[in-house]
């Protein structure tokens, strides 16, 4: 692969992505760049054809390098459910609040969401999600530090923790890898699921989006208790179980209507009290 057959414009996408951790999605990319998505993917398309990167849905990463498609796969999963969810979780929020949003895949569909909000102070542990939303309708966001991962794209670990507890958050919008109704809320990473327990103990409102297929899932480490959630939105219904666990949490259950009903059951949500 000879540098010297490339563009200035592609040799830059190759040093962008680098600059990012070897992974980003073309709106990143875009943003970095100070150009149109359109620019970025056609030079995607080029160096992927050349062998320089891998194209993925909604992004790219370097060969070889320390970019992990995990993410972009996770993010090109049930992606119509993901915004649905990603809508009515944003509804959560409203302008001049704190807000934690982590790394998950339908979190990242919210941050694009609050984007039209003003004056939110945003904290999250996602390189992605900070990118999303800095310099965006007076909103401050806050990257937390700690250990990069480059599997989720995020930093954890004790000083990740210790600077989230410096916070007050009125809304945290959590993922969560598998919600089982012996188990509750697990995750496949421990240090995730530790933040998600700090997260959660300094939150007003713990609210959780994730598409259906996680019901009844068991990851291998147990995070924030599931009486500490106090949303679930979902995109269809549990099964009488997981419903009957979700009641006995105190948790409101929110299922969003497809897209040919979108807008007929805002009323479903119950406050918990």
């Amino acid at each position: 692969m000879d540098a010297g057959n490339f563009s200035h414009r592609e040799l830059e996408l190759l040093s962008a992505l680098r600059n990012l951790g070897g992974s980003a999605r073309s709106s990143e990319l875009a943003k970095h760049m100070n150009v149109s998505e359109e620019t970025i993917r056609r030079g995607i398309k080029s160096l992927s054809k050349a062998g320089a990167l891998e194209r993925v849905h909604g992004g790219a990463y370097l060969i070889g390098g320390v970019g992990d498609p995990s993410y972009f796969q996770r993010m090109g999963l049930f992606q119509q459910e993901k915004r649905r969810i990603a809508k009515h979780v944003a509804k959560q929020v409203r302008g001049n609040m704190t807000v934690f949003l982590d790394v998950g895949s339908t979190t990242a569909f919210v941050a694009e969401r609050l984007r039209k909000l003003s004056g939110l102070t945003i904290v999250t542990n996602s390189m992605g999600i900070a990118q999303t939303l800095m310099g965006t309708s007076d909103n401050r966001v806050h990257f937390l530090g700690g250990e990069m991962h480059s599997k989720e794209r995020g930093t954890f670990g004790t000083q990740t923790e210790k600077q989230a507890q410096r916070f007050v958050f009125d809304v945290a919008v959590l993922s969560v890898d598998g919600l089982s109704a012996k188990r509750g809320a697990s995750f496949a990473n421990v240090a995730e699921a530790t933040l998600s327990e700090v997260v959660a103990d300094c939150s007003e409102r713990v609210v959780i989006g994730m598409d259906h297929n996680k019901f009844g899932l068991k990851a291998p480490h147990v995070g924030l208790s599931p009486k500490a959630i106090h949303s679930l939105i979902v995109d269809k219904k549990p099964e009488k179980e997981m419903a009957r666990a979700l009641k006995s949490w105190d948790v409101a259950l929110v299922v969003v209507p497809d897209e040919k009903t979108d807008g007929e059951t805002d009323a479903c949500l119950e406050d918990k009290e």
